[in-house]
């Protein structure tokens, strides 16, 4: 019985072990490695892409409408009960009477096809023009969400980048206040440091552990936001391959004065389509004034008897072919006030399209100023972290040659820390408004 409780234990534990352990394929990407990840795997790109190709269908579903419009029918008739006429009785030499007579036979069928054919109208040739304006707009939706996916994306990855600096100058701080604690707590043993200045050390030494194991967590937190946006598995294992040295910041190219670089950017080419939409609505609209003529034709047999194994004996063809004119005359000012409607539509998208051309270039001014400020506050705090970092080194030498205090030390340590922390907020900073001046120029496409 305890073997057999052994074995089942056993094999309870290596079950729980392989559902535990991660399932996924590793991936080592660069950045733009992840871009070309998220353009195939991002859910919002594949649903762009599903509107492009519903827009194709839409367009060839108006194109139809212009094509022959066939159908064909077919009915049978049971009559249980003939229907009756009154006929005058002077047919029958019955002045002066009605006689019933049944017209007509009980069963009978008909079978035939029809065709229409669209020859003008106008609101099909706007309609056709429409339609590929529609088309376009959704390929511009498609580009739109495309460069939302490179920004979100190039924030995420620019994040874990940060993260892993931090923790990089958590480390190095770290082994060198281990270090320090080390000796401190020999000389504590030999007497030559009170208590006091071990306890301060090592209050230090913890909250660095701390710091630490949170940046550790962010980094998880960051890689698994990175591999949201890209589209990737969370069952997948995301490394990073670049470092963050290797990101340029060229000022003169970035912040160069670019005019019309407005015109780049797909959200005034969206409002410009939507406006070419709202014009080919008022051309619509007037079309209606506009006579249509169409084509149509139709052939049908028709079978009658009395009996049903006689019905489909004998047939009665029935042949038509016509032009159907239609000219509106009058619809009660309907049409005249659609079209002002639609006309006011069209100003509207104007005045939308001047207030996001202004809004644009605010941005693109706003995000040159708040770029240019990002690299000086990068500039300033990594000088200031290696200003912390030197004072801290002449303080251990000070604490150790005996002419410093360990409060000296501490502080020294504490104004690390935080320039480091500052230099990390400066860095990340500088980072995000890189993309968002990039993007703000139209160079994300």
């Amino acid at each position: 019985m305890r073997s057999f409780l052994l074995v089942c234990l056993t094999i309870l534990g290596s079950f729980v072990r392989a559902q535990e352990a991660p399932s996924g394929k590793t991936f080592q990407f660069n950045l733009q490695q992840c871009l070309e990840y998220a353009y195939a795997n991002n859910d919002s790109l594949k649903n762009a892409k599903l509107d492009i190709e519903s827009a194709n269908y839409k367009v060839k579903e108006t194109v139809g409408l212009g094509l022959p419009q066939i159908s064909g029918s077919a009915q049978f008739q049971d009559f249980l009960k003939v229907p009756t006429t009154l006929l005058p009785g002077e047919f029958f030499n019955q002045p002066g009477t009605f006689i019933p007579v049944k017209f007509g036979v009980k069963y009978q069928s008909n079978a035939g096809i029809s065709v229409n054919q669209l020859v003008f109208n106008g609101t099909y040739l706007v309609g056709l023009q429409a339609s590929k304006t529609f088309k376009e707009l959704s390929q511009k939706s498609f580009v739109r969400t495309k460069i939302q996916t490179e920004i979100n994306v190039t924030k995420a990855y620019y994040q874990v980048l940060v993260n892993g600096e931090q923790l990089r100058l958590l480390d190095a701080n770290l082994s060198q206040l281990g270090k320090q604690l080390g000796e401190t707590k020999e000389l504590n043993k030999q007497g030559f440091v009170e208590k006091i200045d071990l306890d301060r050390i090592q209050v230090l030494h913890n909250n660095l552990s701390t710091t630490r194991e949170n940046a550790i967590r962010l980094l998880a937190l960051g890689l698994e936001l990175l591999k949201f946006q890209t589209g990737m598995s969370a069952n997948d294992n995301l490394i990073i391959v670049d470092k963050i040295e290797n990101i340029n910041f060229d000022v003169n190219q970035t912040v160069k004065e670019d005019t019309t670089a407005y015109k780049r950017r797909i959200e005034y080419s969206l409002i410009e389509t939507q406006g070419n939409l709202n014009r080919l609505d008022v051309k619509r609209l007037k079309s209606l004034y506009l006579p249509s003529l169409s084509a149509f034709g139709s052939s049908t047999y028709n079978y009658q008897a009395d009996k049903f194994a006689d019905l489909y004996d004998t047939k009665f063809p029935t042949s038509v072919v016509g032009l159907q004119l239609n000219v509106p005359i009058f619809s009660g000012f309907q049409r005249l006030n659609q079209i002002r409607q639609a006309k006011i539509a069209v100003l509207k998208s104007d005045n939308i399209l001047h207030m996001v051309k202004n809004a644009l270039q605010l941005q693109q001014e706003s995000s040159g100023i708040m770029f240019q400020n990002g690299l000086q506050s990068l500039k300033n705090q990594k000088q200031n972290m290696g200003l912390a970092q030197e004072v801290l080194r002449v303080s251990r030498i000070k604490y150790e040659q005996g002419v410093g205090s360990s409060i000296e030390v501490t502080q020294a340590q504490t104004a690390l820390e935080q320039a480091e922390n500052n230099y990390i907020q400066a860095l990340y900073n500088a980072l995000i408004s890189k993309v968002d001046l990039d993007h703000a120029y139209g160079r994300i496409q």
